[in-house]
């Protein structure tokens, strides 16, 4: 009968236990739940930040080398994916240089292509509006700015 007892008592949980985990898990929760905050716009930077200063690089100088020079700002960034009709260079164009034609940040808005550039006088300037999606202010990324 004594075992009978003891077995009750040690069923469930004390009040101090119980607050002890909620504690533990709010201090677990305060420690890791700031680390992942901001990790999805970190990325959608850190991922238009790369496909500004190199992953559109390459494409664009393979285009300068068959046809003497980077597509122009009315020709922009579909002539690496589409032929352009300008005579001059429509038989040395050998693309496509991309396998895509969404060619967007990583918010999904278009690029901003310019040659000659404002900023890169004798190549092309590239780039994103950033997070609020507005040119001109201090979250927009390009080939021109060193990384942050």
């Amino acid at each position: 009968m004594r075992n009978r007892v003891i077995r009750r008592r040690r069923r469930g949980f004390t009040l101090f236990e119980v607050l002890m985990v909620i504690v533990i898990l709010g201090v677990l929760a305060a420690i890791i739940v700031p680390q992942f905050t901001g990790a999805g716009e970190r990325a959608k930077e850190d991922l238009t930040r790369q496909q500004v200063t190199a992953g559109l690089v390459t494409p664009l100088e393979l285009f300068k080398t068959h046809c003497g020079r980077y597509p122009t700002s009315d020709e922009g960034l579909k002539a690496l994916y589409e032929r352009p009709d300008n005579e001059e260079i429509k038989d040395k164009w050998a693309g496509p240089y991309v396998k895509t034609a969404e060619l967007k940040d990583g918010w999904g808005r278009e690029l901003r292509y310019q040659s000659p550039g404002q900023y890169n006088a004798d190549g092309f300037d590239l780039s994103s509006g950033g997070k609020n999606g507005q040119f001109g202010d201090e979250d927009d990324i390009g080939n021109w700015k060193s990384a942050k």
